[in-house]
């Protein structure tokens, strides 16, 4: 696969493939726990992985991404690996500890891409969601600009090659945009993108800054009971998906996939089957019409599968804005 091809360049000089590998797993136990199914995405030819602090997974994803360089079939320059400062963390003097302790799990020397999480900041400590007497969530109040200074100081001391942004909506990043002094924008926006909730706005606006939308939960939602609505529609089984697969002779999956493709955005696929990693490298291999393209426009409903419910009620909650 011709990866320069399958790039696109981000506004600091580094290039992103268009197409990376989700390794978050819900609780429910995965066929295939994340270290293998990093190993199986690599040997199917994802280049691009994404983890996260908060996903508990970041020493077995080093060590796929590890044994595969031991083994010859890719160098580190290959891959593209992304990890995320989770909310308790936002606090200045906290995001550079964060960010080695999370080199350190990996075992790696750099990232080359560290996001901040979202928008909402924790209460410090080793809880991910702390929460008081009461079983509420407890809030940290940050300023998200001294957040981002110090994430501009992890790329000047080489620990992330690149940084950028998780879950903010346009007033978010235009905090940080705007921003005296600032030294470098972030890259990206990775935020839930699918056809029932397509971005459209967000997506406008973040090409008109150079920043990369990078679409997580692109086939819906793993349906994890802690974060996800389970009555909320799923995605796969919608019929319009499900007409244009025949139409193209391949999954709804892969339609989901080519779409972001496409129109621009980064996209994550996420799977714990071996058949199935090994299919969405597929979304290379054909092209939707601008007519499939205007009918998968069509199907944006608004719904979102997650949508942060523990921070409701923070003053930096993203999602009760259009965009």
């Amino acid at each position: 696969m011709d990866l320069k091809r399958h790039c696109v360049k981000l506004n600091d000089g580094h290039f992103i493939p268009v197409l990376g590998f989700g390794t978050y797993a819900s609780t429910e136990t995965p066929k295939i726990k994340p270290e293998e199914a990093t190993k199986l995405a690599i040997d199917a030819g994802f280049r691009h992985i994404d983890s996260a602090y908060v996903y508990e997974n970041e020493e077995e994803v080093g060590r796929a991404i590890r044994s595969k360089i031991a083994d010859g079939i890719v160098k580190r320059e290959d891959i593209f690996y992304t990890s995320k400062l989770w909310a308790t963390f936002f606090r200045p003097e906290l995001v550079r500890p964060a960010l080695e302790n999370s080199l350190k799990k990996l075992q790696l020397d750099y990232v080359d891409l560290y996001i901040i999480h979202s928008p909402v900041a924790l209460k410090p400590g080793k809880e991910i969601l702390p929460t008081d007497e009461h079983g509420k969530v407890m809030f940290d109040m940050v300023d998200l600009c001294a957040t981002w200074e110090n994430l501009e100081k992890c790329k000047d001391a080489g620990l992330a090659k690149s940084i950028g942004v998780s879950n903010f909506n346009r007033r978010q990043l235009e905090m940080i945009l705007n921003k005296p002094g600032l030294k470098y924008k972030p890259v990206c926006n990775q935020v839930e993108c699918h056809p029932y909730l397509n971005q459209n706005k967000l997506l406008d606006f973040c090409k008109s800054k150079d920043i990369v939308l990078v679409a997580y939960s692109a086939l819906g939602s793993s349906r994890d009971k802690r974060w996800v609505d389970q009555s909320s529609p799923i995605l796969l089984d919608d019929p319009v998906l499900g007409a244009l697969a025949k139409k193209h002779k391949r999954t709804p999956g892969l339609i989901a996939l080519r779409y972001q493709i496409q129109r621009g955005v980064v996209v994550l696929a996420k799977s714990c089957s071996e058949e199935r990693i090994k299919e969405n490298m597929q979304a290379f291999e054909f092209q939707l019409t601008s007519e499939d393209m205007k009918v998968l426009d069509g199907l944006n409903r608004n719904v979102r599968y997650f949508n942060a419910e523990y921070a409701i009620g923070h003053p930096n909650y993203p999602f009760s804005e259009e965009y």
